[in-house]
C-alpha cells in the first residue's frame, strides 16, 4: 500500500498501534488514508485493502474508522492527486507483484 502511494507522489506510513496507512499533512496533522482487513472465521481467511480515492469525505463525521477518533480521514483527492480506479488498481498490481516477487499478479478485475 506505501509503495502504491509512492506511485503517486503520496508518502504513506505506518504507525505503531493505529491500523491502516496514514499520511502527514502539514508536518503534523496526521490523517488515515488507507486500510488493511482481516478476518479468519471458521478456518477461513478474509482480507482486503482499502484506498481513498475520492469519496465523500464528509461521510466520515459519523465513522470513527477503526475507532481511532483523535484522527482524521483524507483521500488522494484531497491531497490534490487525481488517479483514477483503473490507475490505482494497475498501480496496486504491480505494487504487489513487487513486494511479492511474482512475475505477474492475477487480481480480478474492476468493476
Amino acid at each position: 500500500m506505501i509503495r502504491t502511494l509512492a506511485r503517486f507522489g503520496v508518502k504513506g506510513e505506518r504507525r505503531d498501534r493505529r491500523v491502516g496507512i496514514w499520511v502527514a499533512r502539514h508536518g503534523r496533522e496526521e490523517e488515515k488514508i488507507a486500510a488493511i482487513g482481516v478476518r479468519v472465521r471458521r478456518w477461513v481467511t478474509y482480507h482486503g485493502v482499502a484506498v481513498n480515492v475520492d469519496p465523500e469525505l464528509d461521510h466520515y463525521r459519523g465513522i470513527i474508522p477503526c475507532g481511532i477518533a483523535e484522527h482524521g480521514v483524507t483521500s488522494l483527492a484531497r491531497l490534490g492527486v487525481r488517479a483514477t480506479m483503473t490507475e490505482l488498481d494497475d498501480a496496486l498490481r504491480a505494487t504487489f507483484a513487487e513486494v511479492f516477487e511474482a512475475e505477474s499478479l492475477c487480481l480480478p478485475e474492476a468493476d
